[in-house]
């Protein structure tokens, strides 16, 4: 099956019951963010290599850095823009150079006005930003392998290095970070002879001597196979499995059932959601890879899997909007018996760009300043980081910024 993109169909309009803000993209006073000042040249840019480039999370990610860069909205939900990181040394937004590899053949300035359409981006954002879409639309390549692709691993890895080098080289850029934010692929079997798609591109990053970043469930650079090829790389890597709604809760309230004694005796929920997400985890081996990382978080707060399950329910006529429901079963003083339930509404397009612009900068800063291997600090961002990293939000956060001042003193 195709490795990137969002799904091969076209995205639906939003529900009804969404609201869609209608109004034209203006500068208000409010939103109007400093100068970017003048366009960084060859060898101070950044770039990002996205797999999955013309997918909703990359789409959204380059049509808002643009609109970031240019000052047309303000920095809303990027934690790497806010005083704690000012003194890092995180590359500008406006230094950011996309491109990637993707399976699909739409165009990113197309995907944008569809995700517009269902109030993803702004209304008028898309034509606002339309010369940065087209830029790196012209930078996305092929990827794979596609149905009928005879190439071996090897022979894959090498095209997938060359399209990243060549990149690299084009642009002139100085280091690029390649993130993954392609649909969820199942988890390999123990007899399976060929490498996942995710590892393939995974091992052409480590080759090409990027820093890297998982930001979905598939497996990626821990692929027992990439274990040797990682470790000698000398590039950072980070993570699996952007948190971004469901599990951010999770990682915020196990903790506290935890510290406040009380016995948690069942953590159920469902996942209503549709567009390419909903179609990739249809899939029962896609979604047991997804539920991984949720149960993870639970484990590891709790100190031990309540019952219950995570059920995935693929909702085409949601688009590109989701609502997670979880059901909480927990005993107090003297065996009372309580529920706490709640409900998540969102895009997760819009919750994960800000997120994906964070680590890509935290990542090519982190190569910058001659560090390598995993990222355990950025756990703030992952269903499963990095082993070592602290499992409830607050500690991770406080890592996080910790490693934000180290960055700083790193110059």
């Amino acid at each position: 099956m195709p490795a990137c993109g969002d799904g091969r169909h076209p995205p639906t309009p939003a529900p009804p019951f969404f609201p869609v803000v209608e109004e034209v993209v203006s500068v208000s006073d409010d939103a109007k963010q400093p100068a970017a000042g003048p366009e960084p040249g060859r060898g101070q840019r950044t770039g990002v290599w996205f797999i999955g480039a013309r997918g909703s999370v990359a789409t959204t990610a380059v049509a808002g850095c643009a609109a970031l860069a240019a000052g047309l909205r303000p920095p809303t939900g990027m934690v790497t823009e806010t005083p704690a990181f000012a003194s890092a040394g995180l590359p500008p937004l406006a230094s950011l150079v996309f491109g990637g590899h993707d399976t699909v053949d739409w165009s990113l300035p197309k995907r944008a006005e569809a995700l517009a359409e269902q109030g993803v981006l702004p209304p008028g954002l898309a034509g606002s930003v339309h010369t940065e879409l087209a830029a790196a639309d012209r930078e996305i390549r092929t990827g794979g392998p596609l149905p009928g692709d005879g190439r071996s691993d090897e022979q894959l890895i090498a095209a997938f290095t060359g399209d990243i080098a060549g990149f690299t080289a084009r642009t002139g850029v100085a280091r690029t970070v390649v993130v993954n934010v392609a649909s969820t692929e199942p988890l390999p079997g123990a007899g399976d002879e060929r490498l996942p798609a995710s590892s393939l591109y995974a091992a052409a990053a480590l080759r090409a001597g990027c820093a890297y970043v998982n930001f979905t469930p598939s497996t990626g650079i821990r692929h027992p196979a990439l274990a040797a090829l990682a470790a000698g790389a000398g590039v950072p890597h980070a993570g699996r499995d952007g948190k971004t709604g469901q599990t951010l809760l999770r990682a915020v309230l196990a903790p506290m059932f935890h510290q406040r004694a009380l016995e948690v005796r069942a953590w159920s929920g469902t996942n209503l959601l549709g567009g390419g997400d909903g179609a990739a985890l249809a899939d029962q081996a896609a979604a047991a890879a997804k539920n991984a990382g949720k149960n993870r978080v639970l484990a590891d707060n709790l100190g031990t899997m309540p019952e219950g399950e995570v059920h995935i329910d693929d909702v085409p006529a949601l688009g590109e909007w989701k609502t997670a429901w979880d059901h909480v079963a927990f005993e107090g003083f003297l065996g009372s018996r309580m529920i706490l339930q709640t409900i998540w509404q969102g895009c997760d397009s819009a919750l994960a760009a800000p997120l994906v612009l964070d680590l890509a900068r935290l990542a090519a800063r982190a190569h910058q300043a001659g560090l390598s291997g995993p990222l355990p600090q950025l756990g703030f961002y992952f269903k499963d980081p990095d082993d070592h990293a602290a499992p409830a939000l607050a500690q991770q956060y406080q890592a996080l910024t910790a490693f934000a001042a180290d960055l700083g003193r790193a110059r």
